[in-house]
């Protein structure tokens, strides 16, 4: 069996829900039979035993109900970002007349939406814009809240890993901004007085903030922010910028646009992206840049019912939402600074599975979602190779355990080739984990003992699923699930109608490795 540890991976996996026991195992006399359990399935319904491998513990917090909801809320994300005139644009009037709801009867504060609103702000600017790469963040802020929305965000940007530094020339005298400025203060971010800013901007910041207008601005600006504004139109002009430019971001309306008709001159700023705040404005239509994102993610139902609000769902725990396509890029040039700490080679337990022990107990305290995922990888007798998602469901000195049907490809794989090989990706760790050896069944009776541990209508949505095999339609799946569910709709224990369980026997001549990002390799003999 090889075994590999890296803290490099490429990509990111797709994670697919139909599993199998499979068991890797590890015959050697001196490694104890201590087992680590993952998960957790006992049903009300299971009058069964849970097989050695499946025992009670608290990671099991991950079930069909919750990954569907995950997947729903992701998926109605994605959606929503393809079409941007599927959602609700703001006049003026309006987005006014909803500031007044939420600070009135909605018993919302001007701080907390304002704290609201610059992390959302934040948070845009860092799903686009990584700190290694763009570390220098100019805040430039007005009188009033659009100003308060970028204090916010320069904080927040701070506890990022961003070098924020913010210019304020026309402070506003209220407690809530001084506290802004004093927290800022307290963190030591430079504050640059108009005088002290570099005449190239490009030269010395990497990201520049507008915060300097917002919907509620009317009229002509007067100095010192006419000349900053024209700062921001030149370094946005694409014959006038600079060939290394900072990215340019607006905070709700890009300063000195009509909050309804938008950049109708065509001389104004020309924003890389822009953050809209509670539901778009309508000049938003007009932003022509790569990056559209929707912040303040509190908007509660009266208000979306009272102006009738279309607006995208908000991806998992996120603060915003991208409104829009991506742009395209050019894949060649996708890079990424993996910075990770230092792993030295007496740090690397002496035994692979204690170090898998570990970096997976790693994994779960970073609350990475679904760290059992792995990418399972197979060739049948024509040498083909096959690669899908499945879930870990257990492991100790003997092996890994997952689950699948018999009558699935890679089932058949594994009959005519018994070797497989499994990849754990852990992206916020910058890790993965390799394994590979060969494989063999599992007893009928701890195949079953699984199943029955199962909640029911998994039961019998495994049995309706016949993997790797062509169906008519949806309804035909659901109309076999809804027949079964009759079926044993009388029963206390559903029958395993096909066996799922695999075991993976390792020699004592083979080799496991720990790689860390090309730099470090520790090998393990068996």
């Amino acid at each position: 069996m090889i075994f590999t540890c890296r803290t490099f991976v490429p990509i990111s996996p797709l994670l697919l829900n139909q599993l199998l026991p499979i068991k890797f195992v590890q015959q050697h006399q001196h490694l104890s039979q201590a087992k680590t359990n993952l998960t957790s399935l006992q049903s009300p319904v299971s009058l069964l035993p849970l097989p050695r491998f499946i025992a009670s513990n608290s990671w099991w917090n991950w079930n069909w109900n919750s990954r569907r909801y995950c997947s729903g809320v992701v998926m109605a994300s994605v959606n929503g970002v393809q079409d941007p005139q599927s959602i609700s644009y703001l006049r003026q009037q309006e987005a006014a007349e909803i500031d007044e709801i939420l600070m009135g009867p909605l018993g919302f504060s001007v701080d907390q939406l304002m704290e609201l609103a610059g992390l959302s702000v934040a948070t845009a600017i860092a799903e686009v814009y990584k700190p290694n790469e763009h570390n220098r963040v100019l805040a430039i802020c007005g009188p009033g809240n659009n100003g308060g929305d970028g204090l916010v965000a320069a904080r927040h940007l701070y506890h990022f890993g961003y070098k924020p530094y913010v210019c304020y020339p026309k402070r506003t005298p209220k407690p809530l901004y001084n506290c802004l400025v004093t927290q800022l203060e307290s963190l030591s971010v430079p504050f640059l007085s108009v005088e002290d800013l570099p005449m190239d901007l490009s030269d010395s910041f990497d990201i520049l903030i507008d915060a300097v207008f917002g919907f509620s601005f009317h009229g002509t600006p007067r100095p010192p922010f006419d000349d900053m504004i024209k700062k921001l139109v030149n370094l946005s002009n694409p014959d006038l910028r600079p060939s290394k430019s900072p990215a340019i971001v607006s905070v709700d309306i890009p300063s000195g646009w009509h909050v309804e008709e938008g950049d109708s001159s065509g001389d104004g700023i020309k924003p890389d992206m822009l953050v809209s705040l509670t539901a778009p404005k309508l000049c938003a239509k007009m932003f022509s840049g790569p990056h559209h994102f929707l912040g303040g993610r509190f908007v509660p139902p009266p208000i979306v019912e009272k102006f009738k609000l279309q607006l995208p769902a908000y991806p998992g725990t996120s603060m915003c939402v991208r409104i829009g396509k991506p742009p395209k890029v050019d894949i060649s040039a996708l890079r990424e600074n993996y910075i990770s700490p230092e792993l030295l080679e007496e740090q690397v337990e002496a035994d692979p599975f204690d170090q898998f022990q570990k970096w997976f107990d790693d994994a779960m305290a970073a609350g990475l979602k679904e760290p059992n995922a792995m990418s399972l990888s197979t060739a049948g007798s024509d040498r083909n190779l096959s690669s899908r998602m499945v879930l870990l469901k257990g492991f100790d000195k003997e092996g890994f355990v997952w689950y699948t049907n018999y009558e699935s490809q890679k089932a058949r794989d594994i009959s005519e080739n018994p070797r497989a090989s499994l990849l754990f990706y852990w992206d916020a760790l910058n890790r993965q984990v390799r394994i590979e050896g060969p494989v063999a069944k599992v007893s009928e009776a701890e195949s079953e003992q699984y199943f029955h541990s199962r909640p029911r209508g998994s039961q019998i949505g495994a049995i309706a699923s016949n993997q790797s095999s062509v169906i008519p339609n949806r309804q035909y799946l659901h109309q076999v699930y809804q027949d079964l569910e009759a079926k044993y709709s009388g029963l206390v224990l559903i029958p395993l109608l096909c066996r799922r369980g695999y075991l993976m026997i390792l020699s004592h001549s083979q080799y496991l490795y720990f790689v860390l990002v090309k730099s470090l390799t520790s090998c393990f003999l068996l």
